[in-house]
């Protein structure tokens, strides 16, 4: 299993969000953040300023990360700077709370 952490433009999250609900990619979190990038945010009058960008997080079996990206990177894509970065980190297990089950 992988976690994708997707930071993505706030306009966009509807068009991602329902493009990876269509291929079922349904369970995500979601998060407002904040963050300056390699742009180094937004420059306003001498000053700098965070962009704003919402995380997305989900958890994706390993045979289906490259179709989950490439739904991700398509849906965000505005072709502008600060257009958002996908991370992908290794799930070794998880844990259901309630009952103690492993796995998804």
């Amino acid at each position: 299993m992988k976690m994708i952490m997707a930071f993505v433009r706030p306009e966009m999250v509807e068009k991602v969000s329902s493009t990876l609900g269509k291929d079922g990619f349904i369970p995500y979190t979601r998060a407002d953040v904040y963050g300056r990038g390699k742009q180094k945010g937004v420059q306003v009058f001498g000053q700098s300023y965070d962009m704003p960008k919402t995380m997305l997080l989900t958890v994706v079996e390993d045979d289906r990360l490259s179709e989950a990206v490439e739904i991700i990177q398509r849906s965000a894509q505005t072709g502008n700077v600060g257009d958002g970065k996908i991370f992908v980190l290794p799930v070794e297990q998880a844990y259901t709370v309630r009952t103690g089950d492993t796995g998804l």
